[in-house]
Order: structure tokens, then sequence, then C-alpha cells
């Protein structure tokens, strides 16, 4: 297979030839200019950072890191990457420790690229890490020199400062490996996701299914290491020539003015991010946006409704992963909550423990396969058993529960073994997280469950994290009485844990595990009714 249309280098050189001056991505700002790159921009960039990998000695299919914020230097080196044919590793740029040492170990980073901002964690683990080789710094404040370090170590903006050199395209053929991409590890060391550029090409051709135009200005504040802002609004914008808009990182204080500046007529959310935002106090001129659509995965139901009014505008619900598997439930067509359906290309099954095709209305496990019953390819890096794993059978297991109505449409319930049985009855936790973060003492909120003190098989008690807004004094009875009003008894959380901050993924998914870790019944910011 060659299929060069599918490569980013090849995407991105065809586009010079066709429009070299479109403004495809815009890196805003609070604090600064904005950032722009056109097309010809991100070539000639790229070509700079090619050539200057290929000084590092960096060979075709080498891998090293990427640990940055949303930058347009982000862009640039994948650009780079894609012309030189090595592989980058996308990295939360929060990442540290043991965690950052395991993914530069694993994915056998032979350099990296990072910011000022993390280069001190970098720093910490070069005695450790014996295969990375050199080091480039993105500096990010102004004369802030550079400590001097254990591997060859040079400035981002010397490797973009040169003149453009001519560079030939190393990645021809579509299956050849563009990146790897972890999982958050979340029950887990990560897993690293082999993303090939068939896969990439794939997902910038989904612009049709879901709904965008070639005058769409995409939006996110998602980080370009998640496959969701990189795969889904970068990899569909550079094809179509969208102008997205790209944050730092995700602002939910921000993120209406940013739509209103750039004009903006949708943005990316995930489950988490909804629920924060519906969080903040309305506003008169919430409904004063040009946003027409929202692209979600993981809208609650429970808020369905009243985001779209509260913010004039309409939800689209997908859901898949970065491995595979897609279900669309399109403006105004399907019923509020579901996932959707799968489009043309896809079958969907939901099965029980024994692969056996459960009941419609009842819960089990969704897998996917092509229509034409082609088995899934997923490598997971160096883990061949968890890879036969996921595509057990020929079929892609997601790893998540949820059921069909009469209709075919399909429902996310929880992920596998991640529900919440209190008393016998599943807990609803998006209207749980609704009616919390309707309340005024509260910014922002995730529910999850701990064994329950019952001590009852397969039973947890729910535990609302909470991060309370600014200069309140928490009073856990009013909340306590808040969440009786607003719910059903069943539904009103065991335990309220307040803390600074809910720990997030860098697609801003709650990491339940630190909460967990972190809960204790006698603890100070831990509060019964």
């Amino acid at each position: 297979m060659t299929q060069p249309e599918f490569i980013l280098a090849h995407q991105i050189a065809a586009k010079v030839r066709e429009e070299p001056n479109r403004d495809v991505v815009t890196f805003e700002n609070a604090d600064a200019a904005d950032e722009v790159r056109t097309y010809q921009q991100l070539w000639d960039n790229g070509a700079r950072i090619a050539a200057a990998l290929a000084a590092e000695s960096m060979n075709k299919g080498d891998a090293f890191g990427l640990l940055l914020q949303n930058h347009p230097e982000f862009v640039d080196t994948m650009v780079g990457s894609s012309i030189a044919g090595t592989v980058f590793v996308p990295i939360d740029p929060r990442t540290k420790g043991e965690k950052l040492e395991f993914m530069l170990k694993h994915s056998e980073c032979r350099g990296i690229i990072c910011a000022d901002y993390n280069l001190a964690a970098v720093h910490e683990l070069c005695p450790s890490l014996p295969k990375l080789e050199w080091v480039w710094v993105l500096q990010t404040k102004s004369n802030l020199p550079l400590p001097a370090s254990l591997k060859r170590q040079r400035a981002l903006d010397d490797v973009l400062g040169g003149a453009v050199p001519q560079v030939a395209i190393q990645s021809n053929d579509a299956m050849e490996p563009m990146q790897i991409m972890y999982t958050s590890g979340t029950t887990g060391d990560p897993k690293g996701v082999v993303v090939r550029y068939l896969r990439w090409g794939a997902v910038g051709g989904w612009a049709g299914l879901l709904g965008f135009e070639r005058d769409d200005r995409p939006y996110t504040g998602l980080s370009l290491t998640h496959g969701n802002a990189q795969l889904v609004t970068l990899a569909c914008s550079l094809k179509m020539g969208m102008r997205a808009v790209f944050s730092r990182k995700f602002t939910k204080s921000r993120l209406w003015d940013i739509s209103r500046k750039y004009g903006c007529t949708m943005f990316n959310l995930l489950g988490g991010m909804t629920t924060a935002i519906y969080s903040e106090p309305a506003r008169a001129n919430d409904a004063d946006n040009p946003v027409r659509f929202v692209l979600s995965a993981g809208m609650p139901a429970a808020i369905w409704r009243a985001f779209e009014t509260r913010f004039d505008l309409q939800v689209m619900e997908f859901y898949g992963a970065v491995e595979g598997g897609l279900t669309i439930n399109p403006v105004g067509v399907g019923p509020v909550g579901s996932i959707g359906k799968p489009p043309a290309s896809v079958k969907v099954r939901i099965v029980d423990e024994n692969d056996v095709d459960v009941k419609i209305g009842e819960c089990g496990e969704i897998i996917f396969q092509a229509v034409d019953g082609s088995a899934p390819v997923v490598d997971y890096f160096h883990n061949v058993d968890a890879s036969r794993s996921k595509t057990r059978d020929g079929w892609l297991r997601m790893g998540d529960i949820g059921h069909a109505d009469a209709d075919g449409w399909l429902y996310f319930d929880y992920r596998a073994g991640g529900g919440i049985r209190h008393n016998g009855d599943f807990v609803n936790t998006g209207f749980v997280e609704k009616a919390i973060a309707e309340s005024p003492d509260v910014s922002d909120v995730f529910v999850y469950g701990v064994p329950a003190a019952s001590g009852s098989p397969g039973e947890k008690d729910a535990v609302a994290a909470i991060v309370l807004e600014l200069d309140v004094a928490f009073d856990a009875a009013r909340l306590f009485a808040w969440c009786r009003k607003k719910l059903e008894t069943n539904f009103v959380p065991s335990y309220f844990q307040v803390v600074s901050e809910i720990p997030k993924t860098a697609s801003e998914k709650p990491q339940e595990r630190f909460l967990l870790e972190a809960f204790r019944v006698d603890a100070a910011n831990v509060f019964r009714e």
C-alpha cells in the first residue's frame, strides 16, 4: 500500500501547491500575539525540522518524544517528522517522573522536544535514559538561559531559524507508523498505540460524516497529544483547509470569548469538560456566540437539552477511540443521550461475556468490525498480547459497556468495571454531576465510586469530588440539602471530597485513580451527611 494522500507530509506539499497562504491554524494566546501557520509555513518549518533530525542521525522509523502544550511548533514538528520518516511520541506536557520515564523508555525515544516549562522534568530523568541522545527546547520565557544538559541540547528557535532546505519526503507508504500515542493508563501502565498514516488520513476523511464545512472555523483547547484534538480537529482542518483555532490548553472561563473573537463555528467537548462549562455561572450573553454545533464525546443526557438552549447551539455526539470504532448521532437526528449509529462501512454488536448478542435494552460490551468482515488492526507497541486481546476473534473490543434501543441507537453506559451500583440500582453519574454543577458553590465536579461501607459485593458508594468557587466557604450540610432537593434519594452522594482541582488527562478526562488514592473516609476534606 502506498496512498500518499493519507500521509501528512504529502498532504501539506499538495496544499502548498494549491493554496500556500491559507492560514490553516491559529494558536491564540491570552498574554501574547496570535501565532499563525499557513500551509507554506508548515512546510518550510517542517523541512527545517526534518533536516535537523537528519543531523541528529535520526533514521527512518526512529522515535522521539514531543512534550509540548499546544504551540504551532507542535504541528511544525509533526510535518517535519513525516518528511523525515521518523516516529514522534506525543506526551501530555504535565507528565513527569516514573510515567514520563516509562513512556520514553518503552517507545525507545532517541531524543525529545520539550518546552522550558517542562525541561526540569526531562533533566531529572536524563541519567536513567541512556538511549535519549538529544534534547531540543522551545523557549517560551524571554531571555531565559537554558540549563546545562546531560544530552546534546539546542534551542528549537535555532532549528527553525535557518534557510529552508531542499528535502525529500521519506514517508511514502500509508501503513508506515506516524506516531506512538499512549493511552491514559488509568488502570496500569499506559499502552502505546502505533498510529499509522492510514489511520490519520482516514480520520481526516471524517469531515463529511461529522458535518464539517470548508467555511467552518473549529476551535479546541484539548491537547494535541490526545487523539481528539490531533486527529479530529487538526487532521480534518488540514485536509479541508478549515481555519482551526487552538488554545494552549482548555479554558472554560475564556471559551465563549475565544469563540466570539475568532468566529468559531464549532468546537470539541469531552464529558468532563461539559460539566465544567455548564457549572459556570449563567451570563446574559451565553447565547450570543457564533457556534452552530458542538462535537461532543460524552455529553451527559441530563444536561444535553439545557446546554443546547443556554448556549443556542446544537450537539452532535460521537464515539470512538484512537484504536478505531465510530458511531455518530447527527444533529437533530438521534435521541438525546445516544452515541449514535456506526457509518455504513462499520458494523457494531453488543455482546455478553460469551460473545453472545444481548437483547435490546440489555447491557454488554461494544465491539466493532468492518462490514466486509476484515479484522481490525491494533498494534500496541511492544505488547503483542494486548494487541491480540483488543482484536480477539476479528472484532475490536472497546472495553465499554453499552446498550441499544429498538431502533438501533446505541448508548454508552460505563467503562467496564467502572459502573456505580448502589443499593441495587445503577447511579446515573450524569444526573448527579448536573445537579451539583448547578450549585453556586461548585466550580467543577466529578462523581466516582468507592467500595460500599455496607460491604455488599459489587456495590459502591458514590463520591462527588468537587472544586469550590473562589472565596466560597464550604458548607457540607447546605450542599447535601441541595442534592436532596435535586436528586432521588439513591443518587445523593455518600461523600463529598473537596479538592483544589480534579486531576485530568490531556483529554480533560478525570483521572479517578488519583482521587481514589487520596480518598479516606476520615480525611479532613471528605464529608458525610
